[in-house]
């Protein structure tokens, strides 16, 4: 079975996220892995990208009720009307999460991961604290795409 590892980040993103999901993705279709992302703009579009362009399998979870708002390198889209509860769609079709920075819907994406049990790697992304203590094992920080995506693939049981 083919491993399914959710890019998570804002949208839009500036050409530093930008180029870190598209390598991102590039790299998940390389180790045959599926993309799983928000199916829209920004750090969803540029993941999407890299994966789709290396000849990857990408699969969007759009927020609306039509795939006419997918990004146009989404292999398969699932327009659900949800909005951003979609997000928990994202977390639980996934085997793993890389969040790449991100504003407060990749922070759902991270929370419902680690609530639910899905490793989440952390590239620049969200640093967390609860009653003003860091768990400083909560997310797999890493600083490289390759290291992003190794990590994913280790976390998730396949490598």
């Amino acid at each position: 079975m083919r491993p399914y590892i959710a890019v998570v980040g804002p949208d839009p993103c500036d050409e530093v996220v930008g180029e870190r999901c598209e390598r991102i993705g590039r790299l998940l279709a390389e180790a045959g892995a599926v993309l799983v992302c928000g199916g829209l703009g920004g750090s969803m579009e540029r993941a999407a990208k890299g994966a789709f362009e290396a000849g990857g399998f990408t699969l969007g979870i759009l927020p609306g009720a039509t795939r006419a708002a997918g990004n146009p390198y989404l292999t398969l889209s699932v327009p659900t009307g949800m909005g951003e509860m979609r997000n928990v769609l994202n977390v639980r079709a996934s085997d793993a999460i890389i969040a790449v920075a991100g504003e407060y819907g990749t922070l759902s994406e991270i929370a419902f991961a680690l609530k639910t049990g899905v490793p989440v790697v952390g590239l620049g992304t969200w640093v967390l604290s609860k009653e003003a203590r860091t768990d400083p094992d909560a997310i797999a920080r890493v600083s490289t795409p390759e290291e992003a995506v190794a990590s994913a693939l280790r976390l998730a049981g396949y490598s």
